[in-house]
């Protein structure tokens, strides 16, 4: 079988003028995401952290846009920014925790679901009491 010239492979299958006399270069991904948008870094890595960086930063600004749009209802604008912003590091670090464990397993999931029905319910019941109470307690009359 005879070949012409332009036909001529090297290593691979790939012809002889598409390979670079850099071998380093050749390895390397052009640096372009989704869509042939340039991306930050040629290196991966640094990419995946900027973009890990910009998402926790995002989702940490939808989450307190959302918190204080549920607390608006209830509450007016100052207690509701005072109740998202006047967290402690206990209570941060047990959300952490509560949304770790949910994130990671079926079971922890259920776990923490568990948890919040089981505070759901507790609230639920001493509110009811209350109202019983108040309900029963004598009006004061002579």
């Amino acid at each position: 079988m005879a070949r012409s010239k332009g036909a001529i492979k090297g290593r691979r299958g790939k012809p002889a003028a598409a390979r670079s006399a850099d071998p380093v270069a050749t390895n390397k991904p052009a640096a372009t995401g989704p869509g042939g948008l340039p991306l930050p870094s040629p290196v991966a890595s640094t990419n995946l952290v900027i973009a890990d960086i910009v998402l926790r930063a995002a989702g940490g600004m939808l989450r307190n846009r959302m918190e204080r749009g549920l607390l608006v209802k209830s509450y007016d604008k100052a207690k509701a920014d005072k109740l998202v912003d006047g967290r402690g590091l206990a209570t941060s670090v047990a959300l952490w925790g509560a949304s770790h464990l949910a994130r990671r397993s079926p079971l922890g999931l259920a776990v923490v679901a568990g948890g919040l029905a089981a505070k759901v319910f507790y609230d639920r019941g001493k509110r009811l009491e209350a109202k019983r109470k108040a309900r029963k307690a004598p009006t004061g009359g002579s």
